[in-house]
This record gives C-alpha cells, sequence and structure tokens, in this order.
C-alpha cells in the first residue's frame, strides 16, 4: 500500500539533527519502495521557513523526486466534513491535517504522521495511520 507522508515525518528526516529515528528509516524505506505520496500543502510546508538559498533549492529538488497528488474540489470538500465532525466532538486540527485525512481515505493511502492529533481524528474519521514497522493503526 502506498503512503502519504506527513510533514512531521519528513522533518524527522529532513530537517533535524537526529534523523536516525524509527521513523526517519521507515521513510527511507517507503522511499526505496517508491511508496511515498505527497501533498502540494506538504510540500509548502517543508520548503517554507528555509533561509538559506542553497538549502531551500537543494530541497526543493530532492523532493522533485515526488509528484504531487492532484487536489480536487471533493478533497477540500471531505476535508472540511472531517473538520466539522471532530469539531463537534471537541477536537481541533488544521485545514492541512484534515486534508491530509481527506485524501488519505479517497486515495485509500495509510497516513504517516508522527503528530498525535491524528490518532484522536482516527477515532472518529476514516482514517488509517501507518506506524513505523510498516504496521498500520
Amino acid at each position: 500500500m502506498n503512503v502519504l507522508v506527513d510533514t512531521s515525518v519528513w522533518s524527522l528526516a529532513l530537517r533535524r539533527r537526529d534523523a536516525s529515528s524509527e521513523e526517519a528509516a521507515e521513510l527511507g524505506e517507503l522511499i526505496r519502495e517508491q511508496r511515498v505520496r505527497l501533498i502540494g500543502p506538504v510540500r509548502q510546508e517543508l520548503l517554507s521557513g528555509i533561509r538559506e538559498g542553497e538549502r531551500f533549492h537543494l530541497l526543493r529538488e530532492h523532493l522533485r523526486a515526488f509528484p504531487d497528488i492532484s487536489l480536487e474540489t471533493d478533497d477540500y470538500e471531505r476535508a472540511a466534513e472531517f473538520f466539522n465532525t471532530c469539531r463537534a466532538k471537541g477536537i481541533q486540527g488544521s485545514n492541512t491535517d484534515f486534508l491530509l485525512c481527506a485524501v488519505s481515505e479517497r486515495r485509500s493511502l495509510a497516513l504517516f504522521t508522527t503528530d498525535s492529533d491524528f490518532e484522536q481524528y482516527a477515532k472518529h474519521i476514516p482514517l488509517r495511520l501507518h506506524k513505523a514497522g510498516g504496521r498500520r493503526s
């Protein structure tokens, strides 16, 4: 199964000093297996805030190996539904979080993240989470 990778996982592997985490190793394996999927908002989050032009261009070139999943009106509408469902249960999240959930559901992708908020979302919306070691919750 292909896996939609959240900013939190990419950041562990690409930006932080400790790229030897279990999640970074799992991302490396998913890349080798060509199972990684990306959406534009995650690409933007990863590239935003990089001050050095050379680092920005290098990361941009590396990320270009992963074409963006095309987003459609249905993705945004479903994301809004997920937002409303979770909010009614007292759970807050970002628009990008719920867009990831919607894309994951519609494309039958597991979502790989280190953000524990997604575990809360998964209690109320159809969401499959990918864990390091290839496990799904």
